[in-house]
This record gives C-alpha cells, structure tokens and sequence, in this order.
C-alpha cells in the first residue's frame, strides 16, 4: 500500500517499484483527492485493487478520472476510507500521508500486522505512546533519510545487533536551509517564495518551509527519541550543507559511523520496502572519481529556535509534540497566505506549547482533541498578522 501516492515520497516510491518490475505488486494507492487524475493514471499503471481520497467530495471526479483510464478498482472516501486502505491485506504500508492525518493508518497498519514504511514522522510524533505501544520490534521501518541512515549506521553496532549501551550519541544531520548561515533579525523579511527555495531537497510546501525554520528537524528529534529509544541529551542536530552524509551514530569508544549517499529519496524508500535486503540501483552512490568537500557548522539557536523547543515538548510527552506539531501546520498555513511573518511561525508555536497544559496521550481521542485545541489557539494567535 502506498498511502499519500501523489506526493513527493508516493511518486517516489512508486518509481521505485516501477523500476523493479516483477518484485512488487501495489495493492492499493491513497491520498489526499486534490490530484485525481495522478491517482487514476497511477492505479491503471500498477492495476491496484482498491484507492480512497482523504476529501470525500473528490470521489465522484475520482471515479471518472478511473473510467477515464480504463480502471475499476474499490473506490473509497473520506479519513475513514484512507484507514481502512492501511489496514487492507498486502506486506507492507508505505505511509507517505502529510501532517497528523497520518495517526489513524499508522495504527490501522500496525494493528493489522502490516510493516510500516513510515515517511509520515508526525504520526509518530504525536501519537508516541500509542504507536509505540502496538509496534512490535522491527515493525516500523523509518523512511526520513535522516532516521534511515542512522537505522543503518545501528546496523554497524556489533554482531549481536544494536545495542544502546554501546551508543554515546546520535548526530542528526540538516542542511541549513535557505537561510542557513543568517541571524534572526535578517529573516525579518522572508516572504513565502524566498522559504520554499531549499537548496538540496526537492519537498512538498510543507515540509519545505518546515526545513526553513528548522522545525522540521525538531520533530526528527523527537522521532530519533521515540525510534531509538535515546534520551534527547543523546540526540545531537548538526548542520551540514552539502546533504552527503545524512545521520551518523557515535558509539562509547570514540567511533563514528555515518550514511553517505547523494541526496535522493529513492534511497531511504527503497530501504524500507526492500527489507532486510537492498534493492540494486535504487539509487546513484557518490562518484568517488570527484573531489569532494564536507563540511558540518554546529546549530545556531537563537537564529531557529525550533529544535530546542521541539527538544522541551518531546521530553514533556503526552500531549505536548502534538500541540506543537498542530500549531506549526497552523502557522504553516497562514505563513504560505501571507498572513503570518516567518519569524512569527516558531514564535506562535512556542506560545501556544507555553499555555498548553498537557495531558497523556492515552487515545487517539485525547491526541486529536490536543491538536484541534492547538490548531484553533494557533488560528486566534495569528488572526491579524500580516507581513
């Protein structure tokens, strides 16, 4: 199953199963219903059995556009249809999905027995102790480049498999940004354009402007902790422009192991769907005929702010990474309207984490109640702003 099929990572992964014909077979495609004839060309291409669109109101043009390609498969709507996709009979769930839409089919999938190729780090984020609970050891396979090549780098731990007594640290791995290099106060300006030009990865809206104010990276933070079941005093973020090497893992006798490879998103993908083997040319390797220069700069907080404040909600637990998640994408939202400046994205987020009061995350209800409740303080916080 590939869930989110239209975006960046499904379009991706499904490049990558179409380049490995014989290998695989897509069960079934998902995702959000704004792309409807990407989704029917994609379920003719790889004769799936059944599709669903997360907006009910764009089943009727979805089914055309399959009678269009000449497709005829279960056609289902809403959150709830997206659901019951993960839970549908196949190996393994690619959860590609954008923001905490995600949560229900992480835990469909999970409670289905499925392995989860998770690209969608705010079901995780949110939801930390719900999933954690279901997910049986091995059973979520990280698909974020950063977390699949520090998985890879635990590989290396010794031969009885990874052990954290043996690790001193993590060392998570950003590119900077587009403003990577500059001081708060020259950020005063940012419009929406300026933030969605990332100078290494090409991403969906979301996640790029996430990449801009380094949120994206403090919620990396928090899915390291919760993945690798590390204290977040052994998570460390550090800024390395070029995107070469994207984790690496200390280990306590003064060793470094790093994940090397250009940037390409083929190659997490096909990290998780071809496990625990690897799948031949997923992925162009370095060219080692090349000079090459790496460098790493350590993180400027008071310029983002954001992984420090990912680092407080994520040792607070419960319900706090979902508050922050939510009023992120909140402000997300208003910042690519034009209604919010860009420093006042992390700045909205911390105050709305500041007069939260958190709860645990026991349910999927309590989860969900948290981020509606951060989303609507967010949308009153930023009620006004203009840039």
């Amino acid at each position: 199953m590939v869930l989110g099929s239209t975006g960046s990572i499904g379009t991706q992964a499904l490049d990558v199963i179409a380049a490995n014909p014989g290998d695989y077979r897509v069960a079934g495609l998902a995702a959000g219903g704004g792309r409807v004839d990407l989704l029917a060309r994609q379920a003719a291409e790889f004769g799936v059995e059944v599709v669903a669109v997360a907006d009910a109101s764009a089943v009727p043009a979805l089914k055309e556009a399959l009678r269009a390609h000449g497709a005829g498969p279960v056609v289902l709507g809403g959150p709830e249809g997206v659901a019951e996709v993960a839970g549908w009979q196949c190996d393994t769930v690619l959860n590609g999905i954008t923001g905490a839409l995600g949560l229900t089919s992480t835990l469909v999938a999970l409670k289905a027995g499925r392995t989860l190729a998770l690209a969608n780090k705010e079901s995780l984020i949110i939801g930390g102790p719900l999933v954690k609970r279901l997910a049986r050891p091995g059973q979520i396979l990280p698909v974020d480049s950063e977390h699949s090549a520090v998985q890879q780098c635990l590989w290396a731990a010794g031969p009885d498999g990874y052990d954290p007594s043996c690790v001193k640290q993590l060392v998570i791995t950003a590119s900077g940004g587009p403003f990577r290099g500059m001081k708060r106060e020259e950020m005063a300006d940012v419009t929406p354009e300026m933030a969605l030009a990332h100078p290494t990865w090409s991403m969906g809206p979301f996640i790029t402007v996430n990449s801009a104010t380094l949120v994206n990276k403090g919620l990396e933070v928090i899915e390291a902790h919760l993945l690798f079941d590390l204290g977040f005093d052994r998570i460390e973020v550090v800024v390395h422009p070029q995107s070469i090497i994207h984790s690496m893992v200390e280990y306590v006798d003064g060793s470094t192991i790093a994940q090397a490879s250009p940037p390409d998103m083929r190659l997490p993908i096909a990290l998780a769907l071809g496990h625990p083997g690897r799948i031949p040319g997923a992925a162009r390797a370095i060219d080692w005929t090349m000079a090459h220069t790496w460098t790493f700069e350590p993180l400027d907080d008071a310029a983002f702010p954001s992984v420090a404040l990912a680092r407080h909600v994520g040792s607070e637990g419960g319900t706090a990474p979902a508050v922050y998640n939510a009023a992120n994408e909140a402000c997300l939202d208003a910042f690519i309207q034009g209604n919010l400046p860009f420093l006042a994205i992390v700045d909205t987020v911390a105050k709305v984490v500041e007069e939260h009061q958190v709860t645990p995350a026991d349910s999927v209800e309590e989860v969900l109640a948290a981020d509606a409740w951060a989303r609507a303080r967010a949308a009153e916080l930023t009620a006004g702003h203009s840039r």
